[in-house]
């Protein structure tokens, strides 16, 4: 397939997708309430992760079906997985302890497929580790980047801006030509409908959880393969791979951990939803969830390239 064609065919069936599923959710009653937690005031539907997932499910199907790899095919279990977790949470609300052992469960899937943290390369004065501390250590950054990703999800645009970005980069900085090319390109291509959809004065489309858990879990393989590969300029500085993650999801990071110490301190579950998250603190001064999300997303690129520089 061609990339033109994989541009432009991830474009416009991710375009009817949101439309199906938003026409769907509203026919089923199926919105997202409005509540004390809502940044929004409009009717909405959480139907934009479920329509992104869809896209890349047939476009990867048809490429199956004539025997053309485009990407590893065994990565859609695990995200597939967290998208039906996350869309069951988006329709009949889904207690966090289930949600927290089905992201283990992923993150297991995603070991077994090969993505493995089993060497810290001299950081903490660790190197190889045995095959349990590193099951564990992958299964703890996976659960936090899924998490991560599903915190930011809180104002218009934020997360698919973010995740755009960390894809986009993902490949700009690679010293060749990833084996994910054509899984980032329809992502991103798939995103880039949902954005008018997410910013709509009315019948808006938010990603929902089954949208954040799925790019959560999309993240963290990429950020695997990061770790566990060769691909990136100056690899052989295993501690700067570590760096040009911190670079590309600076925000996420900084805010789940922020958050996390916050609601500890509070004597409160790190995983009970509220509106102390950065972007809460900064739409109280901007008034804009679009201002908002420019500021984070400005200021993601220049500490990454501020720490690309270092």
């Amino acid at each position: 397939m061609s990339s033109l064609l994989l541009i432009i065919s991830s474009i416009l069936v991710s375009v009817l997708f949101i439309v199906f599923f938003q026409k769907l959710f509203f026919q089923k009653n199926i919105i997202d309430k409005i509540n004390n937690r809502s940044s929004h005031s409009v009717i909405a539907t959480r139907s934009g992760g479920i329509a992104i997932f869809s896209t890349l499910f047939i476009i990867s199907a048809l490429n199956y079906f004539y025997s053309v790899k485009i990407f590893d095919y065994s990565l859609i279990v695990p995200i597939s997985l967290m998208l039906i977790v996350g869309l069951y949470d988006d329709i009949y609300k889904l207690d966090f302890k289930l949600k927290f052992i089905f992201q283990i469960i992923a993150a297991k899937i995603i070991i077994d497929n090969g993505l493995i943290i089993d060497n810290l390369h001299g950081i903490f004065g660790v190197f190889e580790l045995n095959r349990i501390f590193a099951q564990l250590i992958t299964i703890f950054f996976t659960v936090a980047i899924i998490n991560s990703i599903n915190f930011i999800d809180g104002i218009d645009g934020l997360a698919i801006s973010i995740v755009s970005l960390f894809l986009i980069a993902f490949e700009f900085f690679s010293s060749s030509s990833t084996d994910f090319i054509y899984l980032s390109v329809i992502i991103i291509c798939s995103i880039i409908p949902l954005f008018y959809f997410n910013f709509k004065k009315e019948n808006k489309v938010f990603l929902g959880d089954s949208g954040s858990l799925f790019l959560g879990t999309l993240t963290s393989i990429y950020v695997l393969k990061i770790l566990s590969q060769d691909y990136f300029i100056d690899s052989e500085y295993d501690m700067n791979k570590v760096l040009f993650v911190i670079s590309i999801l600076f925000y996420p990071i900084v805010d789940i951990i922020r958050i996390v110490i916050i609601r500890l301190m509070q004597g409160k579950s790190p995983f009970v939803a509220d509106k102390n998250h950065i972007h809460h603190l900064i739409l109280s001064k901007a008034k804009s969830q679009s201002k908002t999300t420019l500021i984070i997303v400005v200021s993601s690129i220049l500490i990454m390239i501020l720490i690309q520089l270092l």
